[in-house]
């Protein structure tokens, strides 16, 4: 099958080239259809080794400049921010696990730091930016903040370059305050009064904006701003600090408010996602509050103008620029940065970094979803967008010397690390080909020469083109009268053959792992721990309606895969926490702060009359303390009910959730459960006068997720096995009902994160079900999460949400237009469901090891813990009697090795 790889690859490379300036655009159908989606993304995998490079939610990235790309391959690197270092050439460079300085000239890295060469500091990740230096002494000194969440330890750390040498000198300790865990210093600035330097630090996690004496630590003031600051600027005596999460709600505000990690923050009743931003102004000799100012959503990072007049606002959550009049104290204008034209209305591009010119003409705007900088010229208070310059994935960072540009790629190229590269870890496959995991991928900062007006009209048509703007354009067409009706309709408001729409989120598994031992697709046996006799009704369901082997999850992992599956996109908030998850770790729906302006697929479904029904997604479940997996699961045998309730903090789910469907934030509740409560309910329906199923149903179906050999729980191939039970279950039922006639089930993985597969660290399994879909044969078009949103947003009749679901590809292959109305059958276990881990005591050696392992306290609670122990847990677990492959087989690291 690594032919067809190869093709794929070869096939959209030449089109790149072909079309110069990689022309993926649409074309006129040959089929009587007005309009056709397809591109050359569809007809390629993931697994590139050089641009242009695909990213599984709709876009392309070929940077422009050049490339640095650094960092060690068993990590998931994330660079954050940059500065140009004073008095040379270099960059001072602030990435996940550290600091690096690079030689923008010969593009490569002097010298790195990180957390991890010291005890002291293990642990610690940089936060979300804010990287400053300070000449002194002869000397460079380099200011940047970093956390650790589990040990609640928060610095402001300093390294000095001298000598082509970097050496970490100092940190500034912060403690935790009120109601947080952890202080969270993030935006710093430096200022000089009467000849003494001041440190200015924001702290995210408390609150509060803090001025210290930068040589004596001693504090002069601390101040409480708005909820999660995050920017900050100091000009004019002033300080200026954007509050990412808006105003602090008072007491006897009746304004609906709802939880964000360590208190509350104002929201918008429709999606729950935070309705306000705020600038807080303060004397920066007595720390005295001025002035609170509104801002767009999510504001950011911020700069000032070099005269002083004007401080620039990123508004990651409104895709706009706020522009305050330094001596007003008020906007004066807000600047539009949107990369799709306005009269669409497509969000989604999260500005989240600026850079100013140096005579203040010309301000650099980094769009993280866009995969560009926006170039927007100045004209006073006002400005409108120039051009784009594409950049690698998600630029966060920007700094300039004279005419080039330096941009810090916080996704980079995403996670592409081939196994045969990782020279650390443990378990990393070491087979011709290689694998991919998706926390494995290299930091990278790109270096770009400032264009000239005809090169950036270059480059602004191939952002365009990269970003798949065509399909936006077809997403906008408006429904024609007299359409048959057809299983995905060609436009939006068209009729659909269905009703009624199932959609079934999953939990954490690779192609590989569970369909890599079906011949019909492109598989490798080797990484198959969970096959055809651990999921019989998973093989069954592929091979009885199609078989999807070039699917892709759009996030590395939980925390960003709920949000991908639940609004087809993730936000500044989400992709600023990636890998450290300081304050929350979003995969159950309870962080405000995490959701963009425009909310969910199910938000959107009931703004536009459709009926929604949430069965375990977005909430949690409660029951009393104490029980068991085994408890739970006798009880159900034996036919007695568990208590329990569900509780969601956005008030829009509530009325939509089933209270008797089990919340999918919990490894203690067996999924045959949440199945038996979703079969009575359609029997329910069943009863009723009409057609009253839900037409949108969310479904959180998480127990393929597995707790590892946790003494007491279920193994985990018994947990795998329980997950494939339900959904085949589920399928019959449905297919028995008097709804199936207009049903279409769709089912995905969240996320890939725990394992390896021979294509790309994102490829995972996913099922369309549905009568129009008995087709018996492999589709290997490239889909990925955000198209089946926009299929269900296609069937459903509804717009997209965003610019990622709108350029989408519809999912038309995976349907005929002739149903076939079989009944499908589920498979039976053929692994006992209640096949449980050993208790300690009866075990020695590595299964004593590993059950150990398990009972970490971060693996309580579905998607805690390290992925890549997980990993080794589960592979042994379920191949105990045969030891990890020897051509897969990496370094051990802890003498443990099988």
């Amino acid at each position: 099958m690594m032919t067809r790889n190869f093709l794929y690859s070869s096939a959209l490379v030449l089109l790149a080239v072909a079309s110069g300036c990689h022309n993926f655009t649409g074309k006129q159908s040959t089929n009587g259809n007005s309009t056709d989606n397809h591109s050359g993304y569809d007809d390629s995998t993931l697994r590139q080794t050089q641009a242009p490079f695909l990213l599984p939610y709709n876009r392309i990235i070929q940077p422009a400049g050049d490339v640095v790309r650094y960092g060690s391959t068993g990590d998931e690197n994330h660079t954050l921010d940059v500065k140009v270092m004073p008095g040379s050439n270099l960059l001072a460079v602030e990435d996940r696990y550290g600091i690096a300085v690079i030689d923008p000239q010969d593009k490569k890295v002097l010298a790195r730091w990180g957390y991890a060469s010291d005890p002291k500091y293990r642990g610690l990740m940089s936060t979300y930016s804010g990287i400053q230096v300070l000449q002194e002494d002869g000397k460079v000194s380099i200011f940047w903040s970093a956390a650790n969440g589990d040990s609640h330890q928060s610095y402001v750390l300093k390294a000095v370059w001298a000598d082509n040498q970097l050496v970490q000198t100092d940190a500034i300790p912060f403690k935790p305050e009120g109601d947080s865990p952890l202080a969270l210093p993030n935006e710093l600035a430096i200022d000089q009064e009467n000849g003494i330097n001041y440190l200015f630090v924001v702290l995210n996690g408390n609150n509060r904006l803090v001025k210290m004496n930068l040589k004596t630590h001693d504090v002069q003031w601390s101040k409480p701003i708005g909820v999660a600051p995050y920017g900050l600027v100091v000009s004019n005596g002033k300080a200026y600090v954007s509050n990412w999460g808006g105003k602090q709600p008072a007491a006897g505000d009746k304004a609906e408010s709802a939880g964000v990690p360590y208190g509350k923050a104002f929201i918008d009743p429709k999606t729950g996602a935070i309705n306000n931003g705020t600038l807080s102004v303060f004397d920066e000799k007595s720390g005295a509050l001025i002035s609170e100012i509104k801002t767009g959503l999510h504001p950011n990072d911020m700069v000032v103008s070099h005269d002083g007049r004007f401080i620039y606002i990123a508004n990651g959550n409104s895709d706009n620029v706020t522009v305050v009049d330094a001596a007003q104290n008020k906007v004066a204008a807000t600047i539009p940065v949107m990369l799709f034209k306005e009269k669409q209305r497509l969000i989604g591009d999260s500005p989240n970094a600026l850079l100013l010119s140096a005579d203040d003409h010309t301000l650099y705007v980094a769009n993280g979803m866009d995969n560009a900088i926006a170039v927007v010229q100045l004209n006073g208070a006002s400005g409108a967008v120039k051009g784009f310059i594409p950049t690698e994935a998600y630029p966060c960072g920007l700094a300039q010397n004279g005419n080039t540009l330096f941009v810090t790629n916080l996704e980079g190229e995403g996670a592409r690390v081939n196994s045969m590269a990782v020279t650390t870890g443990r378990d990393v496959p070491k087979t011709p080909g290689g694998a991919f995991n998706s926390h494995h991928q290299l930091a990278t900062l790109s270096i770009i020469k400032v264009p000239g007006e005809a090169e950036l009209s270059g480059y602004t048509d191939q952002v365009r083109k990269l970003s798949l703007a065509f399909r936006a354009e077809i997403a906008g067409l408006m429904p024609r009268k007299g359409v048959a009706p057809q299983p995905v309709p060609e436009r939006i408001g068209e009729p659909s053959v269905f009703q009624h729409v199932l959609y079934i989120i999953k939990e954490n598994r690779t192609y590989d792992q569970i369909l890599g031992d079906m011949p019909e697709g492109d598989g490798n046996a080797d990484l198959c721990i969970f096959g055809s006799k651990v999921t019989p009704n998973e093989h069954q369901i592929a091979r009885d309606f199609l078989l999807m082997d070039n699917y892709y999850v759009s996030g590395k992992c939980s925390a960003e895969g709920h949000q991908w599956t639940d609004a087809a996109m993730a936000t500044d908030y989400v992709e600023k926490n990636v890998r450290a998850w300081f304050r929350s770790y979003p995969h159950v729906q309870t962080d405000a702060l995490v959701y963009d302006q425009n909310g969910f697929i199910w938000n959107n479904a009931a703004d536009h009359g459709k009926s929604v029904r949430i069965y375990g997604e977005a909430c949690t479940p409660h029951y009393e303390q104490g029980t068991t997996w085994a408890k739970v699961y006798d009880a159900y045998q034996n036919g007695k009910p568990f208590k329990f309730t569900n509780t969601s903090t956005i008030s829009r789910v509530r009325p939509m959730m089933s209270p008797n469907f089990a919340c999918g934030n919990d490894l203690t509740i067996p999924d045959q459960l949440r199945a038996t409560e979703f079969i009575d309910e359609l029997k329910n329906y069943e009863k009723q006068s009409g057609d009253q199923l839900p037409q949108l149903m969310v479904m959180a179906l998480p127990d393929d997720h597995t707790g590892g050999m946790r003494p007491g729980s279920p193994t985990p191939r018994a947990q795998v096995a329980d997950n494939d039970l339900a959904v085949g279950r589920i399928i019959e039922a449905l297919s028995k009902s008097r709804f199936w006639k207009n049903t279409v089930v769709f089912v995905t993985e969240d996320d890939s994160q725990a394992g390896w597969d021979h294509v790309s660290a994102y490829r995972t399994t996913g099922f369309v079900v549905s009568p129009y879909s008995r087709m018996k044969q492999t589709v290997h078009v490239n889909y990925n999460q955000t198209c089946v949103v926009r299929t269900i947003e296609q069937i459903l009749g509804i717009p997209p949400m965003n610019a990622i679901d709108a350029t989408a590809l519809p999912m038309f292959k995976c349907f005929n237009n002739t149903a076939d109305l079989s009944i499908y059958h589920a498979q039976p276990n053929q692994i006992a469901i209640n096949e449980l881990n050993a208790k300690l005591s009866d075990l020695k050696g590595h299964d004593l090891y590993y059950a150990k392992q398990s009972l970490r306290p971060e693996f309580d609670h579905i998607d805690g813990g390290n992925d890549d122990l997980m990993n080794r847990i589960i592979w042994y677990s379920a191949k105990k009697s045969k030891p990890y492959p020897k051509k897969y087989a990496g370094k051990d690291d802890d003498g443990d090795d099988d």
